[in-house]
């Protein structure tokens, strides 16, 4: 088992905040791309923020977007759609789509409308 399937969500976030913030995007950008890639609202993140809700536990509870299959790319050197794994290909997804979101990518092309 990976050791960040055990790490909170919430201590992550932050710096998923703050890639996007540097980039000149917002934590409501931020936000909708998570909202879009695991079906939790505002409320519903900031549930398992407060809970410090783990990867594993995060995703667990995630109804993931019928659309994650058109998320391709490379991500700290690995291809996401070629991840076994299927809890690491997930929060490989999300590191694509904050890197995507970073990056200056406009939201609707992120979110694969």
């Amino acid at each position: 088992m990976s050791r960040i399937f055990t790490v909170s969500v919430a201590s992550v976030y932050p710096h998923y905040v703050n890639k996007v913030e540097r980039k000149g995007r917002t934590k409501a950008e931020l936000d909708q791309v998570i909202e879009w890639l695991t079906g939790f609202d505002a409320a519903a993140l900031d549930r398992h923020l407060k809970a410090e809700t783990t990867f594993e536990d995060f995703f667990a509870d995630a109804r993931l977007n019928a659309g994650v299959d058109r998320i391709k790319g490379v991500v700290c050197g690995v291809r996401v759609e070629d991840i076994d794994d299927p809890l690491m290909q997930k929060i490989r997804y999300l590191d694509k789509l904050v890197d995507e979101l970073a990056r200056g990518k406009a939201v609707d092309k992120v979110l694969r409308a």
